[in-house]
């Protein structure tokens, strides 16, 4: 690039950080109402708001059926070979898809794996109409100090099995002075919660309905953390109850707020060691690249901000077609470098018994359609609260994996996170941070959450 033309964009940049910084003011906090959103036929009439046990204990009429879906997909011969020399690249290979299956017909033993799930107690409650499920870990206090209360917040294609392992590492913490009491909720529509009757519960809706939860369980102030939607609705809420939320911890902080982050980052393509530390510089993508990215990694995202249903149907009959939809996701969004793998590499963090734990959690409750639907939601150009542009001043921990889809700056966030604390890129992970590195997630949270 010759010097003229840095000097022209240079000028470009400036002029139109000039204009960012007039018209790219913030929003005020909005108000975010009660709502119901339960079937009409139920509305009006008084909810109960009873904190009820739950247990999860699947019919067996519902593990048969699956096992005869299994089976005769599997002798059916209907998978497609994939191309020679092909691993992940187009897909989830179907060569490995048998091999997850027989494991799963043949060695996979839900009423085992149930009975790990239901080691921390479970509970419901309706709140806005739908049954809302949750794991309530209530350790005792450490130090003479009462935990200290811990929402956790899973995303897509997640559930509350992506904490089962970090679980004992914030309740018992070794090298802490605090230990926790942790709330974890089924996202509504996902696994063992309702899904809206209507339209429009997005992750700012539900974050209103978490905020009502930890207000049922006696707590007005609480400690937010979460990955994928987890991270989204974590944000919502430190910005809409900033009151609320003494502190937030986000494995996938996100945000372009302001036009001023776009002339940032078009300085940080020309400029990288100008707004970027060293560190920043090896796991933040260009422009270029990071394009290219999310255009091979998003596809199921337009799918589901589109005509979520209509994948729904397939996912929901197909115990396989289930499986490969899900568990592709754990090998890019995991570690890119695995495509070329015919397993995909998703055996290297993870084992087969815990990743069929996940795809049973939507099997059973028969929720992938329901879930999909939060993408339509969220990306609703509509939709009543768009905070983007309202900052929060509580205090933020982001801690980037190094092998997450997309690691954004610090200079990408700082319009939005006014009290970003720590920022930090973590020595392993991808996207599932709690689930693929709890110790590392952990110790993250446990240190920022100490000093508030």
């Amino acid at each position: 690039m010759g010097l003229i033309t840095k000097i022209l964009i240079l000028v470009l940049t400036v002029g139109t950080a000039y204009v960012g910084l007039k018209i790219c003011q913030p929003d005020p906090v909005p108000v975010v109402e009660d709502e119901y959103w339960g079937p009409k036929s139920d509305q009006g009439k008084k909810e109960d708001s009873s904190i009820r046990p739950f247990k999860i204990d699947i019919p067996a009429a519902t593990l048969d059926d699956l096992k005869g879906r299994l089976k005769r997909e599997l002798d059916s011969n209907r998978l497609v070979s994939p191309l020679e020399g092909v691993g992940f690249e187009y897909g989830f290979n179907s060569k490995f898809l048998k091999t997850v299956g027989n494991h799963w017909l043949s060695k996979y033993d839900w009423k085992v794996r149930e009975k790990l799930l239901n080691k921390y107690p479970h509970f419901k409650t309706k709140i806005g109409g739908l049954d809302i499920h949750f794991q309530h870990v209530k350790p005792k206090a450490k130090n003479g100090v009462a935990p200290r209360p811990l929402l956790l917040i899973h995303g897509w294609p997640g559930s509350i099995v992506e904490f089962q392992k970090i679980i004992p590492l914030l309740s018992e913490p070794k090298n802490s002075k605090y230990n926790y009491e942790l709330v974890i909720p089924s996202l509504p529509g996902y696994g063992f919660s309702d899904p809206a009757a209507r339209r429009g519960l997005s992750t700012t809706e539900m974050g209103n309905i978490f905020k009502r939860l930890m207000k049922r369980l006696g707590h007005e102030k609480f400690y937010v953390m979460g990955g994928d939607w987890g991270a989204m609705i974590t944000m919502d809420m430190a910005s809409v109850y900033p009151g609320n939320v003494i502190a937030a911890q986000s494995n996938m902080c996100s945000s372009i707020s302001t036009g001023l982050t776009h002339v940032r980052y078009i300085l940080a393509t020309l400029l990288p060691t100008f707004l970027m530390t060293p560190e920043e510089t090896k796991v933040v993508l260009p422009y270029s690249k990071l394009i290219s990215d999310l255009f091979r990694e998003s596809g199921y995202a337009h799918i589901h901000m589109t005509k979520p249903d209509t994948v729904g149907v397939a996912l929901t009959h197909s115990p396989l077609g289930l499986a490969a939809y899900i568990l592709e996701k754990f090998s890019t969004w995991t570690d890119k470098s695995w495509m070329n793998r015919e397993d995909g590499g998703i055996l290297e963090n993870f084992t087969m018994d815990e990743l069929l734990d996940n795809v049973m959690v939507y099997w059973v409750t028969g929720s992938m359609t329901s879930s999909q639907r939060l993408y339509a939601e969220a990306m609703d150009p509509a939709k009543k609260h768009k905070l983007d542009r309202v900052p929060t001043e509580v205090p933020f921990s982001c801690q980037f994996m190094p092998n997450e889809i997309i690691v954004q700056p610090r200079f990408s966030l700082v319009d939005k996170l006014k009290n970003i604390q720590r920022y930090s890129i973590s020595p392993k992970g991808g996207h599932f941070g709690a689930f693929e590195a709890p110790e590392v997630v952990a110790e993250d949270a446990i240190t920022h959450f100490e000093k508030f």
